[in-house]
């Protein structure tokens, strides 16, 4: 049988065009100090196409469907080191390929395979170095032109041609995805409950006991790594959109903001909770998390197969535009009615994000967030906060299959007018959902949301 990885590079094949040959690497090892590299993880297109998750490799496809992989040679000294490699002989197989070689022979193999080709695929803007590559291989091609050999008239970025391809993910890569997102919704639980543990105690709590917890929970499912930097936020650091868990404590009375998933087999989960440290939510607090959790259920809502990509976001704003004048944190007399501080964005003091991304084997996936069928449909608008002229295209209409998050939140930093009590309560609740036909599957919400059941699950 045909594995998915060939199946994929037929339907990239069949997309080339006559003549077409792409060339797509992989990510190149990393120095992280002195005879030391950073963890390796392999480049999410060219995983996509081959599975393989070993460096130094590189794929050629042609528009024939021809496969050939570049992959590290067998060699018994780097193998007692570094490790295990695959090599080309048992690449072929393994990888179901057409054919394999040594890496080492990409510089005198490449021109030869991009004679006589009119298009040269390859990513654009991604690997470092390699636009000046193809260009020495093509440079190769052209000094033979005078023995009739013909050299690549364009050149194409092959991401192009993925991007619409890895958007909508098989039922493989939801079968994973939905496994990545069972693993770090168990992994955040287990933080809450030694938040509440630790302080009932009376021990000392720190941000990184709770991050040692989630990474602790990743690797015992066997994932292979965290999806993205974890951000543990005690308190008023949550009001702090990339913060990263460090040393400040973790104090009752508090809200703690985790943003955190594991990344299995490829493919990444990507899950916000807020909670109360101690496991008891005060007044305010509740006050505010309701009020993005309704914002996070109408997003819910507008999220189905038809919609636009922006209508989660819409909605998310709707609802919270009308919260922000009822709790206070805006004054009507100032800004007017709900859809005053929607058009005038009075709301971006407290919430200055989107509500969603593409999620995939990248954590902000790859895919456009524009429907390609009408990127020549432009409007223009004026942006209320900064002044600038603000080109739209229609957004992304969903279709089943694809992938994206719904994460609305409030941040608020004390400011005049600001009501006290909520000085430094940061929130934010982001949920992993599939596009279906009619409406979407939230994939992680084995960890719960509800303000009773998250003090229920931390007592």
């Amino acid at each position: 049988m045909t594995s998915i990885h060939a199946q994929r590079r037929a339907r990239l094949a069949a997309q080339l065009g006559a003549g077409g040959i792409a060339i797509i690497p992989t990510a190149p090892e990393r120095p992280r100090n002195r005879d030391s590299d950073f963890p390796y993880r392999h480049d999410s297109y060219f995983y996509y196409l081959t599975g393989f998750a070993e460096p130094g490799a590189c794929l050629v496809l042609t528009a024939e469907g021809d496969s050939l992989l570049f992959c590290r040679p067998k060699d018994v000294e780097r193998e007692i080191w570094d490790g295990y490699r695959l090599g080309p002989e048992a690449a072929v197989a393994t990888l179901d390929v057409d054919a394999a070689l040594p890496s080492d022979r990409l510089d005198t193999e490449l021109p030869r395979l991009l004679e006589n080709r009119q298009r040269v695929w390859f990513p654009f803007a991604t690997h470092e170095g390699l636009a000046a590559r193809v260009e020495g291989w093509l440079n190769a091609v052209r000094a033979r032109v005078r023995y009739g050999a013909l050299c690549p008239a364009e050149q194409a970025d092959v991401c192009a041609l993925l991007d619409e391809m890895r958007l909508v993910k098989d039922a493989h890569e939801l079968d994973t995805m939905r496994r990545a997102a069972d693993i770090s919704a168990r992994a955040h639980i287990r933080a809450m409950q030694r938040s509440a543990r630790m302080l009932r105690a009376g021990q000392d709590v720190r941000e990184y006991h709770l991050e040692a917890e989630l990474l602790a929970a990743f690797r015992e499912e066997g994932s292979q790594f965290p999806a993205y930097g974890s951000i543990v936020a005690a308190g008023a650091n949550a009001c702090v959109l990339h913060y990263r868990a460090d040393t400040a404590p973790v104090r009752a009375g508090e809200l703690v903001l985790i943003d955190a998933g594991c990344e299995l087999d490829g493919y990444a989960s990507d899950i916000t909770r807020t909670f109360p440290a101690d496991g008891r939510f005060t007044g305010p607090q509740r006050a505010l998390y309701e009020l993005v959790l309704a914002s996070q259920q109408a997003a819910i809502a507008a999220t189905r197969a038809g919609a636009r990509f922006n209508d989660p976001h819409e909605a998310t704003v709707a609802v919270l535009a009308q919260g922000l004048l009822d709790l206070g944190l805006l004054d009507a007399g100032k800004v007017g009615s709900a859809q005053d501080v929607i058009e005038q964005r009075a709301y971006f003091q407290f919430y200055m994000h989107r509500t969603g991304h593409w999620l995939g084997m990248d954590v902000h996936d790859c895919g456009s967030y524009v429907e390609p069928a009408e990127v020549g449909q432009t409007s223009e608008r004026r942006d209320p906060l900064s002044g600038e002229t603000i080109l739209n295209r229609p957004s992304r209409i969903l279709r089943p299959g694809m992938v994206l998050t719904i994460e609305p939140g409030l941040y608020v930093r004390p400011a005049p007018g600001v009501p006290e009590q909520f000085h430094g309560i940061g929130i934010r609740i982001e949920d992993d959902a599939i596009v279906t036909e009619g409406g979407c599957e939230l994939i992680t919400r084995g960890v719960p949301v509800e303000a009773d059941e998250i003090e229920a699950l931390m007592h």
